[in-house]
């Protein structure tokens, strides 16, 4: 999972997976396996699934991404402190996923409460639930013999 600042002033966190990492073949499937995680947390409530992908392309203007096939944002509020009314300006949170040719990229906005970045970090890593295959040691493909 990579951090780093988008558009040089927002914190996110990024995971790209490819096809051959996960048994989820499609964005239906990620997206109900996120929402399951969302609704099994203590904390956390769902609030709504947004198809970016179908509004921007709605859109007499839209543009979209020749490499982005479909595009949902899960939006949801892990809500465990309302210390004052300026936090509300960074909720609720959400958890983007687009799907490409090569398999999907996940990507949320780092929170500023730790429990809710490691949260959402485990289900995007939970995504890859199959095995790479290893290269047997010493035996290099490339080489000719």
């Amino acid at each position: 999972m990579k951090q780093s600042l988008l558009q040089e002033k927002y914190p996110i966190y990024c995971l790209e997976i490819d096809h051959a990492e996960t048994s989820h073949r499609d964005i239906d499937s990620v997206v109900a396996y996120l929402r399951g995680c969302i609704e099994a947390h203590h904390s956390a409530c769902f609030i709504a699934d947004f198809d970016h992908y179908a509004h921007t392309r709605s859109l007499p203007q839209g543009q979209i991404g020749e490499d982005i096939l479909a595009a949902r944002n899960l939006v949801f509020c892990f809500g465990i402190a309302l210390p004052d009314p300026h936090v509300l300006a960074v909720r609720p949170r959400s958890i983007g996923v687009a799907q490409t040719p090569a398999g999907f990229l996940i990507t949320f906005m780092e929170a500023p409460m730790p429990i809710a970045n490691t949260a959402m970090e485990e289900w995007a890593k939970g995504l890859r639930d199959r095995p790479q295959p290893t290269q047997p040691k010493g035996d290099c493909p490339c080489v000719s013999a």
